[in-house]
């Protein structure tokens, strides 16, 4: 608060007007950005979009409230970075490889109702959250459950155990899954 025209509960009646107008013209470009961006803006987001959004309502907020920082300063900024997700999502499509920059894999967590201890650490998954999810989804034992992975959104994924002779290798949904390279390091089952 270097600047002394500034006060803490009211400046004058202009400094009001310019927050309604900011506020109303930043409220209608973020609809217009949601609507061009797509529904992947508002759906369960991974880390890039959380990055992403985060920082939209940074610059949407000094451009209403800092002093500063003028509308169209904050309009072109949230443009660009609305543009760049734009064309990175766009080229992971194009380059798949691409994809392990911008997002992380989805990770095995529990394979044929065992833990994958080194990938439960990895995420910093504890046993008693895993198991509230598996709780939450109906399940009562880790034997029911063939796989359980952690999505890129922070999801967990639960299949069923209903085909335990399929390998994970065969199972075509699950081709994009870290995998920890040694599966032998799965904690065994816990005496029900």
């Amino acid at each position: 608060m270097n600047d002394p025209t500034i006060h803490l509960w009211f400046n004058d009646w202009n400094r009001i007007g310019s927050v309604v107008i900011g506020a109303i013209v930043f409220f209608a470009y973020v609809i217009l950005l949601t609507r061009l961006l797509g529904k992947r803006t508002t759906a369960q987001m991974n880390n890039f979009d959380w990055i992403i959004a985060v920082a939209m309502g940074s610059l949407l907020s000094s451009g209403i409230l800092l002093k500063d920082v003028s509308i169209a300063d904050s309009l072109v900024a949230m443009g660009v970075l609305g543009l760049c997700q734009w064309l990175t999502t766009w080229l992971v499509l194009k380059v798949p490889r691409l994809a392990w920059v911008v997002k992380p894999m989805p990770r095995l967590l529990v394979h044929d109702g065992e833990l994958v201890d080194g990938a439960m650490r990895a995420e910093r998954i504890s046993e008693d959250e895993l198991f509230a999810r598996l709780r939450e989804q109906g399940y009562t034992n880790l034997e029911e459950v063939q796989w359980v992975i952690l999505e890129t959104d922070g999801r967990m994924t639960v299949v069923a155990d209903m085909n335990p002779e399929m390998p994970l290798s065969e199972a075509g949904l699950m081709r994009n899954i870290d995998v920890q390279s040694d599966l032998k390091k799965i904690r065994p089952r816990r005496a029900s």
